[in-house]
């Protein structure tokens, strides 16, 4: 009975292994933004370079002929990993395709490509038919580049206004203190006016009344 799960579980680890293999790799090398891009039914002209996965040997390359390669996508005119891996690729943009046999030329050889191969293609989209191509081409990693120097640009603001305001907030609070002090000092000495003027006046009362007393005599 253990023999026929064992069996079970590495009949499953396999199919799992098999299927693994045979999913489309799509790797974006060079990511780009752009509001068009590829769709099926566009003619595209691409640049690639073609590998054997198993050996490194290149078979093909348009970059070799200075002429990038055009057809229509998702139309049946090449092999189904290229149909599929470059759906939603922006001009400018370059993948490379880990195309296995399913996707590619299955077990058929096809001149130096032996009968089920696994394909690298690094590939450029160079441009759409009836797209215009833009005047520059924006890289996502230069764009998230100046968005992070913006953030900490903004940061900095932020830091160095939180800064001036608790400098502000302790002038302030050191003036409110002199004032206080200075308020204090003046009702003090105010005080002090008041009481020696009361004594003053004190010391007038008890001479007239001496005086009123003489008189009397």
């Amino acid at each position: 009975m253990k023999s026929i799960f064992l069996s079970l579980s590495l009949l499953a680890s396999a199919t799992i292994g098999v299927l693994a293999a045979e999913e489309l790799g799509i790797d974006v090398t060079v990511p780009v933004e752009c509001d068009r891009k590829t769709r099926k039914g566009d003619k595209i002209n691409v640049h690639y370079r073609g590998t054997l996965q198993s050996n490194g040997q290149q078979f093909d390359a348009s970059y070799d002929r200075g002429t990038p390669f055009s057809f229509k996508l998702g139309g049946g005119q090449v092999i189904k990993g290229w149909d599929e891996g470059l759906v939603d690729m922006c001009i400018g943009e370059k993948r490379t395709l880990t195309v296995p046999p399913s996707y590619g030329y299955g077990q058929r050889s096809i001149g130096p490509i032996p009968a089920g191969s696994t394909l690298i293609f690094e590939t450029e989209l160079i441009g759409i038919d009836g797209v215009p191509k833009p005047e520059s081409i924006v890289y996502k990693q230069a764009a998230e580049k100046a968005e992070e120097a913006a953030s900490a640009v903004e940061g900095k603001v932020a830091e160095a206004t939180d800064k001036a305001g608790g400098k502000i907030a302790d002038a302030t609070e050191k003036v409110e203190e002199k004032a206080e002090e200075a308020s204090a000092n003046v009702v003090e000495k105010v005080a002090s006016v008041v009481s020696g003027a009361a004594e003053a006046v004190k010391t007038v009362v008890a001479d007239t009344d001496d005086v009123q007393e003489h008189n009397e005599l």
